[in-house]
Parts: C-alpha cells; structure tokens; sequence
C-alpha cells in the first residue's frame, strides 16, 4: 500500500491559474522540503492527482473552467482520493465562501494573500494527519491479511493447500442438503496413494511430503471450480463433486489416476508398481447412501476393494 512514510516530507499539489501565485507557493514550500506538483485549473488538477498522487493539495477558488468548489466535491466524492486533505486557497474571507467550501469537503482554508508561516503550519498538520491516516490504513491491511491466512489455516491443510477434513465434511453436508432439496446428485471420490508408507519410510517425510503436495496440485488443477478437493488423512484425499453423478465422477477419477500414474515422482522406480500410483473409490447420493455417514462409508468400502484388486485402479460399485 502507498502512503506518506514518517521520513517523508510530502508531495504538494498547487492548483492556481495565476503563475506568480504558484511561484510564490514553490517559494514557501520547496525550501522546506516539499515535493510540489501544479495544475493550472481543475481538470488539470484532477489528472495531476491521478497520476502524481500527492499527499495534499492546495486549492484555488476562483479557476476557469472548473473552479475549486467542484474540483473539490470530485475528489472528496472518489473513493481513491477522498482522503487526501485539501486546503481552499481564497482572496476572499466571505462566512459564505468557507460555508460553501466545507460541504464540497474542504479541510482547511487559507486567505490570499497568505503568511508564509501560517501556510507551512497549516501544510505541516494537515500532513501529519494525513500520515496518521496512512498509518491505520496500513494497520487495517494487515489486520485483514492476518484475518485472511487465520481464516485459511482454519479449513486448509498445511502441507499440501487442500481443504481439510474439518472443512470436507462441512461442505459435503450442505450438498447433500442441496441435493436432497433439488432432487439432485453429488458424488464422492475416496483416493488413497499406494504403498505410500514404503515410499515414505525409505526416503523420509520430506520426500514423502513432496509426493503428496504433487498430488494436490495435480488435483487442484483438474476439478471444476465447485468441486472441493481436501486431505483426509495421511495419504488419503476427497473430492466432492456437486451436482455430479457416477458416470461423469468415474470419468473424473480415471484421469487423476492416470495423470498420477504418468506424473514422474523422484525414485518412484523402486516401488512395488514401478511407480507412484493411486487406487480410487466413487460413490455417489443419492444412489448409493442416505446421508453422509452412508456416502463416505460407501467410497471408503470401494477404495479399500480398488486395494485388494490390486491397486492402481477406479472402483465404483458395492
């Protein structure tokens, strides 16, 4: 995020369509260590501040074109720029024009012709709290940050950025429910990576670690968007397909598996299939389960079957 740092004096915006007076204003400002920016009218200024994105600006009233009134409504009415403090630079000391100032967002006003000393003050504190709003504007994106990785670290799995089983078994309960309601289908796929305890007590847990992150990945990056892929536990995962029956769900297992299977894996060579391999169960509500329970029972059984036919394969009946 931009913002004025406590070491930074600040950028200034002058806006006059009289030269002497921006003369004048560089004058004052400059040997004090300010940045300055011009405009010679409002629609100048509204460019300069979209583009220069100064820290505070010093407005003239009486411009052609576009006077200091509207230019000041714009800005204060933009939420990119409505914080930037504003000073309304008058000839005039007219109640009227201060009134008429104030409701188009003004912060401050100063009275040609200006003291060069009461123009630096009123610069300097509208700075400083101009800093101060930067800062907690800071201080709040890194509360919602920290508020975002929290909210992450409570449904995500650590080592492999998959949902986890907590936050699985919550978003299968709500499309059964769906389901149910809309008379529709949601299928469940159970994969488990074979003979990965062999892998993992040979090369260790960072190899191990690895494996299991490539497996994710290659999850993630073959659902759909309303699909939930999450770790179950160990070496297994889930994946949720809403709105999806057991035809189009063994479609999607098959590919996994064989992606798996093709996916090279450091020293898979030495396992018992040559390879790192998957064995997958697929089932599917209503079809083969009431409720939840039933449904992760039912894909859990036919992973387990996918094992004992040998491994390395889709099994989606009983």
């Amino acid at each position: 995020m931009e913002g004025l740092k406590n070491n930074q004096k600040g950028k200034i915006l002058v806006v006059d369509d009289i030269p002497v007076n921006i003369q004048l204003m560089q004058k004052y400002l400059s040997p004090a260590g300010y940045e300055i920016l011009f405009a010679r009218n409002g629609e100048e200024a509204l460019v300069e501040v979209e583009n220069g994105k100064p820290d505070l600006v010093l407005l003239d009233v009486m411009m052609p074109k576009m006077d200091g009134f509207e230019t000041c409504r714009i800005l204060k009415n933009n939420d990119k720029t409505k914080y930037i403090p504003i000073i309304m630079v008058t000839a005039l000391n007219e109640i009227e024009d201060k009134v008429k100032g104030i409701e188009a967002g003004a912060d401050d006003f100063i009275t040609k012709p200006f003291n060069k000393l009461e123009l630096l003050a009123r610069t300097k504190s509208l700075l400083r709290i101009k800093r101060l709003h930067d800062q907690l504007q800071e201080k709040v994106f890194q509360l919602e940050q920290a508020k975002e990785r929290l909210r992450e670290l409570a449904v995500k799995d650590g080592l492999t950025g998959l949902y986890n089983h907590r936050y699985f078994k919550r978003f299968l309960t709500q499309e059964i429910k769906r389901a149910r309601r809309h008379k529709s289908q949601v299928s469940l796929i159970m994969m488990d990576i074979d003979h990965f305890k062999n892998y993992n007590d040979t090369y260790g847990h960072l190899a191990g670690d690895e494996v299991l992150r490539n497996v994710a990945k290659l999850m993630t990056g073959n659902i759909r968007g309303i699909d939930v892929a999450a770790r179950y536990g160990g070496e297994e995962f889930v994946i949720v397909l809403p709105q999806t029956n057991k035809n189009a769900a063994k479609i999607v297992a098959e590919k996994l598996r064989i992606l798996v299977g093709d996916q090279k894996f450091q020293n898979e060579d030495t396992q018992p299939n040559g390879k790192i391999t998957i064995s997958i169960g697929v089932a599917t509500f209503p079809e083969n389960a009431t409720n939840l329970e039933e449904l992760i029972h039912q894909a859990d059984q036919r992973l387990y079957h996918a094992k004992s036919l040998g491994r390395n394969c889709v099994v989606d009946e009983g």
